[in-house]
């Protein structure tokens, strides 16, 4: 993974150094909380519910052993002995003073970490495939491009009060697992004639107003890629809407224009960038390249592997194919049940990282569907792994099941959200908590946001929930079909919401017409597709008078 160079450690260093003065002057008066409002968003530090949340960022999901102990000797000492991972592969702190981040900054800037840009209107975290650089399905490593990318956004002074925050995403893979069309910039690697570039999708985007991105360039050539972004991002800024939040993103933007209109508009803004000192040169590529060399693998030969059920389970669900012989990718699962999603503690950090250093090489991998990646062990390996993640909490075999479920932290700490988000996981986790049921439904992706922000993804999970607030009490609405992947598409609403007491009822119903309709082999959203909305829609509220009583989320829709 990428190693800081002098340059870098300065940047950081003095940037730890900036925003402690900042805390200083804003203790002592000198800083209204208007004035240092832009500044602790700029360092990752917001003001939540209850106390500050702090999002520390792990840049396209990779990370080292020695850095994940210091988020967890960090959680310890300043925090409440955990850390929730998000859907952006970062990771948030809920309880820490804000007097102490100018501490927890400098300790994490010994490790290489940081929380530039993790808020605030500007670029936020690159992210990719949890797998990159050893999936079976990879077409090409995007980690050295996502790298370069990082670099160029890292303090960009164009683009530090964009319009709305801005994310980018990678896919180099055959499958995309990084949700590329819900981004403001989706890029696909691809070859064509032997020749390496991007197909680049802009305006994607879920919350409030969910849109998948279109195509703007089938093929751009991968030098050109920091230069076209730019054209992208400097049409945005210039016509991006600021009298409106809900309406100042990219995706808002596209649509208004058109997308060929917009493509005009950067075509024609690209034109004076093309060709120029943009352009990404193969020095530069292999220089960044360096750092993501493979491993030193082992020849490894027949394996035989214990037959025991609970193993088989796990190696099911929890690992993955790997383009080296004899070696797979295995997922730590954070959706153990009764837990929030995402949550993992300070012992468990520990315990990932010795795992890390013993069977992966000193590396891990943070999934947007929030969970951690071992993406190099052996397959001889792989009973001694599940043992040791099973004594620490992190071997539940439900990776792509229902209860591996995204979930954001909802009302119990955001300050946006209209409804709870992790209860209503919990209640869903045990009313499905047969290990035999849950892999008799099998594939599944369920997801919960607590409000339109959608940090959840609720969109484009097959089941997707989301919180609404109804005359201030807590309802949820459900959409089915949603999907990310290369056919990526958004749910459908079903129908009026749901109370927190009844969503365990109607997920139990949707999952009794699905198995009750599904042909041999045949997945949830085949059998979606196949019948349509209206079997589960019907089913859901059989018996429950509704009429006119659409709540005005619904309506909306």
């Amino acid at each position: 993974m990428y190693k800081y160079d002098a340059i870098d450690r300065q940047l950081i260093n003095e940037r730890v150094a900036q925003f402690g003065d900042q805390v200083r002057r804003w203790k002592a008066g000198e800083l209204s909380d208007d004035e240092f409002r832009p500044l602790r968003l700029q360092n990752g530090l917001y003001i939540q519910r209850h106390a500050p949340m702090f999002r520390i960022a792990v840049p396209y999901g990779m990370m080292n052993s020695a850095q994940l102990r210091t988020l967890a000797k960090v959680a310890r000492k300043y925090d409440r002995g955990y850390g929730h991972f998000t859907t952006r592969h970062n990771l948030q702190l809920n309880w820490p003073k804000v007097e102490d981040v100018p501490a927890i900054l400098a300790e994490l800037a010994e490790v290489e970490m940081h929380a530039i840009q993790t808020s605030g209107n500007c670029l936020r975290n690159i992210t990719t495939d949890q797998f990159a650089g050893v999936a079976a399905d990879e077409i090409i490593d995007p980690r050295p491009l996502a790298e370069i990318m990082r670099q160029w956004t890292t303090f960009h002074p164009e683009f530090a009060f964009l319009p709305r925050k801005f994310k980018i995403a990678i896919s180099g893979t055959q499958e995309d697992r990084a949700v590329t069309w819900f981004h403001d910039i989706g890029l696909h690697l691809k070859q064509v004639d032997g020749q390496v570039g991007f197909t680049v999708i802009v305006g994607g985007g879920l919350g409030r107003t969910p849109i998948r991105g279109e195509i703007v360039r089938d093929f751009l050539p991968w030098q050109d890629i920091l230069s076209y972004c730019e054209a992208i991002l400097r049409v945005y800024n210039r016509y991006g809407r600021r009298d409106n939040a809900y309406k100042a993103r990219i995706k808002i933007l596209v649509q208004a224009l058109g997308v060929d209109a917009f493509r005009e508009q950067v075509e024609a803004e690209w034109a004076h960038g093309r060709g120029g000192p943009m352009t990404i040169t193969q020095a530069e590529y292999d220089r960044v390249a360096a750092h993501f060399t493979a491993p030193a693998y082992e020849t490894v030969g027949a394996i035989d592997l214990p037959a025991d059920k609970a193993f088989q389970r796990w190696l099911e669900r929890n690992t993955h194919a790997h383009k080296a012989a004899g070696y797979a990718a295995v997922t730590l699962s954070l959706k153990q049940h009764g837990v929030a999603p995402g949550d993992i503690t300070s012992d468990q950090m520990e315990a990932v990282a010795d795992l890390a250093d013993r069977y992966s090489f000193g590396e891990l991998r943070i999934s947007h569907e929030q969970n951690i990646i071992l993406a190099d062990v052996k397959k001889s390996e792989l009973f001694e792994v599940w043992e040791k993640a099973k004594a620490a909490g992190l071997a539940t075999p439900n990776i792509g099941l229902l209860t591996g479920i995204i979930c954001c932290p909802g009302g119990d700490f955001c300050d946006l959200a209209n409804a709870k988000s992790i209860p209503i996981a919990t209640a869903i986790q045990a009313r499905f908590d047969d290990l035999d049921y849950l892999f008799d439904i099998g594939d599944i992706d369920l997801n919960i946001s607590g409000c339109m922000n959608a940090c959840g993804h609720h969109h484009v999970g097959h089941i997707g929930v989301l919180g609404v607030d109804k005359n201030n009490d807590e309802f949820y609405q459900v959409t089915l079909g949603g999907r990310q992947g290369n056919d990526a598409k958004l749910g459908k609403v079903i129908g009026p919401s749901f109370s927190a007491n009844e969503m365990p009822d109607a997920v139990e119903k949707i999952i009794k017409v699905y198995l009750e309709n599904r042909h041999a082999d045949e997945r949830f959203l085949d059998t979606f597709d196949r019948i349509g909305i209206d079997p589960f829609k019907n089913r859901v509220y059989e018996g429950r008078a509704h009429g006119k009583a659409k709540n005005a989320e619904v309506e909306a829709a």
